[in-house]
């Protein structure tokens, strides 16, 4: 039987097209004015931006509307064809799908018709999923299919953290698997294909802890809401991240076009407008900040970054720059900030609490050196949740498992090692290109065949070259750019400067595509030997040829080098790119350095040389003119080294901004130092934090200068508070236990599930302890001693053993006291060792159990007591008690 809902809402496109509704309006005068405009403002790809005249009237409308706002790089990378078909499958879902006629213009034109989501590479998702989609939600009212289409993500895809390049829907479907960015982009990709309006929403950073977060935001009925992408729920509105949201200083979404809805914009550029939907979310402020000089006059057009501390850094949530007055103001969650101000000479930055209204005066200039302190508190938790029953919580999660049983059913298709090492036999290869094989997942069949149509000769070139990309490229990499970077590489002593640099098709985050044959068959037999010889020369050229790119590429969507070479337009990064390729095309090492981001190429000698381009580079690319970066620790952090953005991070000031060194993640600080760091001479900023059980950070800022051929020791210090809880390690909560129970019938084992599963959302804790083990019976009577505390917490006391034969040992009726909240499990060795690796302790646990942590399910560890001890319960029940 249809629902009454559904039979509603088809009488009413009934109806609508009875009475003759007016045909949607895709293409406005204003966009049509940013088309023409754009035709006259890149002539070098007008041809590309051309609309064919034997289409439809609605669909040159909706090719018009997305040309005039596509960025350079989707206008030279992908086909006319390709926007085309998409253009058409999305009028095809307006006109089929109940709820076509009901959306609005400006939510079809702006979050139904774009292809691209966030920075992903785009695919031929939409024809894919609406022919899957279809029948599923034809029949439903538009909420439950925004439910229904959230469900089949999830059949399709779970969460898996990975690096920053985003995957195409398609390649996140083939390999069952995806960060956030990746789930939320796959989502609003699948509800578009069937007509449903859909956005990504973005936290650049939470303000408690150190992440970010994306998911959905999905229109319905007149009004948008939200869900986590892959995470279906029986309602919407409702996800585990209701409370971080509410802590939260920012939620932002990118349009594409000049939109013109009811949220706040944040930024406006000729292809995109960046809108501010916090309030969607959490309580908000305004804050303003007067920019003045040292005689108090306004600075007109001062740029003011509002910037959250996060993973050691201050991370700009926007940039404003000021009115007439000095004036820039800022609508965020209600927490601290700290705002920098400049004018490309001068600067100076503050602590900004949200809502006040903030004066700085620009009176640091590249000479300053000092240090300062900001003490700084995020928003407190709130939030709401829809209401949801108990039997559509149940059917959630009946259905959830199933989906989880067919995606898996899906992954074990997947070579498996072993299946893998026969290969390797078979091949006649070693062990590393079985793991390739098992890390390329749904890709796999690609990378197999690759292997095995590889001459044996060429075999270990081959497996070099898999081995040099990254395991994401391995997801998704084509057979084509595999063949062309075997066909047009030449041969050489397998070393990692030649694999890493010279063989390996990665230099940034581009999409893979061919690139060698094309750029070898375009040189001249004499730049082939010039540039071979003196990469210098392809600097003068590339710098001589290529124009700038960025008004139509604010975001810096990478662009393939051979489009950059064709069309002769790039942003700065693209240039480079191209410049790697060449180089690489030709046998020269080459690379975007990943700390600095300077472009360099590799001498006779192995030695790095930058390349400037147009600036002035002669002084720059000695390293004899450049300084060493060494910090001193001078922090307690009992026995552990910091780590990069987990405790400090490095930045050089340049015209009066900072940018970040991209140091690898995580790295120590012994490592950064063992390399003996170079640094451009000039000023820089040394950020560190301390990351409080509350969220809040106690954070310091020093400046200092590096002097060309000098060693600048920069003292690292961390501050502390001995009266407060602090972050002291790590623990992954989605690592899987066994569940144990004790039942008269003895003991009974579940299926494997994860720590977050059991504990939910917040903070929890976790013990280790072994049977017939004085301290750790010690410890179970202390918590069945202050059971009403503990029980009072209402968090999750999980008690692991450290395999399930140990448990069998246990006896809970010597315990019959303990709370209703203390679970059972067992441990397979992996959560004991991750404790050990996170709190980075000399010893495995089992060298004093018993091991009890307080952590919560943004993986931090705020407490940790180990072996012997007294009033256990009492003080878990007392950190449970003062953290939120």
């Amino acid at each position: 039987m249809i629902p009454t809902r559904n039979i509603i809402s088809a009488v009413l496109c009934m109806a609508l097209a009875i009475s003759g509704v007016q045909a949607r309006t895709i293409l406005t005068p204003d966009a049509e004015n940013d088309y023409n405009r754009r035709l006259k403002l890149q002539p070098e790809i007008a041809e590309r931006l051309a609309i064919p005249t034997n289409l439809e009237a609605s669909e040159q409308e909706a090719l018009k509307f997305l040309y005039a706002y596509l960025a350079t790089p989707d206008v030279v990378d992908y086909t006319t064809d390709f926007f085309l078909e998409n253009t058409r499958l999305a009028l095809r879902a307006a006109d089929e799908m109940p709820w076509g006629a009901t959306v609005p213009d400006r939510e079809w034109r702006h979050f139904v018709l774009p292809v691209r989501v966030n920075n992903e590479n785009l695919d031929d998702s939409r024809r894919v999923f609406y022919e899957e989609l279809k029948p599923l939600v034809q029949n439903l009212s538009m909420k439950d299919a925004i439910l229904e289409v959230n469900h089949w993500c999830h059949e399709k895809v779970s969460y898996q953290p990975s690096d920053s390049r985003t995957s195409s829907p398609l390649a996140t479907v083939c390999n069952a698997l995806g960060r956030c960015g990746e789930e939320s982009t796959f989502t609003v990709a699948a509800l578009r294909s069937v007509g449903i309006p859909a956005r990504q929403v973005y936290t650049p950073r939470w303000a408690h802890t150190d992440d970010n977060h994306a998911w959905v935001e999905a229109w319905a009925d007149g009004r948008w809401y939200f869900l986590g992408a892959c995470e279906p729920e029986a309602v919407l509105n409702l996800a585990w991240f209701n409370a971080p949201a509410s802590r939260g200083m920012l939620m932002t979404t990118k349009v594409a076009g000049a939109y013109d809805g009811p949220e706040e914009q944040l930024d406006v550029t000729p292809i995109s407008t960046i809108i501010n939907v916090t309030e969607n979310y959490a309580p908000t402020e305004i804050s303003t900040v007067y920019v003045t000089d040292r005689e108090g006059k306004p600075v007109e057009d001062a740029t003011v970054r509002f910037s959250l501390y996060n993973y050691a850094e201050f991370y700009p949530l926007a940039t404003k720059k000021t009115d007439r007055d000095g004036r820039a103001q800022f609508t965020s969650g209600r927490g601290d900030m700290v705002a920098w101000a400049s004018d490309g000479k001068l600067f100076n930055l503050e602590k900004l609490t949200a809502g006040d209204t903030l004066r700085i005066v620009l009176n640091k200039d590249s000479n300053f050196t000092g240090t300062l302190e900001f003490d700084i508190v995020p928003p407190k938790p709130g939030g709401n949740t829809p209401a949801v029953t108990a039997g559509q919580m149940a059917e959630n999660d009946r259905r959830k498992a199933v989906e989880d049983s067919i995606r898996l059913a899906y992954v074990n298709t997947f070579v498996t090692p072993e299946q893998a090492a026969g290969i390797c036999r078979e091949l006649q290869l070693d062990g590393r290109a079985g793991d390739l094989l098992v890390k390329s997942r749904g890709n796999h069949a690609v990378i197999e065949k690759f292997l095995r149509e590889t001459p044996p000769a060429q075999r270990t070139k081959a497996v070099a070259l898999l081995g040099a990309i990254a395991e994401k490229d391995l997801h998704d990499i084509t057979a084509d750019v595999l063949a062309d970077q075997m066909d047009y590489t030449a041969d050489s002593a397998d070393s990692d400067l030649y694999t890493q640099y010279v063989l390996n098709p990665r230099v940034a985050n581009e999409m893979l595509r061919p690139f060698r044959r094309e750029i070898l068959s375009n040189l001249t037999e004499k730049q082939k030997r010039e540039y071979g010889a003196d990469p210098r020369l392809l600097e003068k050229h590339l710098s001589d040829i290529i124009a700038p790119g960025l008004t139509f590429n604010p975001e810096g969507y990478r662009q393939s080098a051979t489009s950059t070479l064709d069309y002769r337009i790039a942003t700065p990064l693209d240039r480079s790119i191209a410049f790697v390729a060449i180089c690489r095309s030709l046998g020269v090492p080459a690379r975007i350095d990943p700390v600095s981001g300077v472009t360099q190429f590799a001498d006779a000698a192995g030695q790095w040389i930058d390349v400037r381009f147009n600036q002035e580079a002669s002084a720059d690319t000695d390293l004899r003119a450049k300084g060493i970066l060494q910090i001193d620790n001078e922090s307690d952090l009992g026995g552990r080294s910091p780590k990069y953005y987990s405790q400090f991070t490095v930045s050089q000031i340049v015209d009066a901004v900072p940018q970040l060194m991209e140091f690898d993640d995580f790295e120590t600080l012994e490592s950064i130092n063992s390399r003996r760091q170079p640094l451009q001479p000039g000023q820089y900023m040394l950020v560190t934090g301390q990351r409080m059980a509350d969220g809040s950070v106690l954070s310091r800022v020093s400046f200092f200068k590096s002097e060309p051929g000098d060693t600048t020791a920069v003292p690292l210090t961390v501050r502390s508070d001995a009266n407060a809880l602090q972050v002291i390690g790590s623990l992954d909560a989605e690592m899987l236990y066994t569940p144990l129970e004790f039942t008269p019938d003895g003991l009974q084992t579940g299926d494997n599930r994860s720590i977050l599963t059991t504990t939910g959302r917040g903070y929890y804790v976790l013990g280790i302890v072994m049977p017939g083990h004085e301290p750790s019976a010690h410890a179970l009577n202390d918590i069945a001693a202050a059971a009403e505390e503990v029980g009072a917490t209402g968090r999750t006391f999980l008690i692991l053993f450290p395999d399930a034969d140990t448990a069998s040992r246990f006896r809970i009726s010597d315990y019959g006291n303990l709370p209703s909240n203390v679970v059972f499990g067992a441990d397979d060795g992996s959560i004991a060792k991750a404790i050990q690796e996170g709190l980075e302790l000399p010893s495995p646990l089992s060298s004093d159990f018993p091991a009890f942590i307080v952590a919560d399910s943004f993986n931090r560890i705020i407490f940790k007591s180990q072996g012997y001890s007294i009033n256990l319960g009492e003080t878990l029940a007392r950190i449970l008690n003062s953290v939120e």
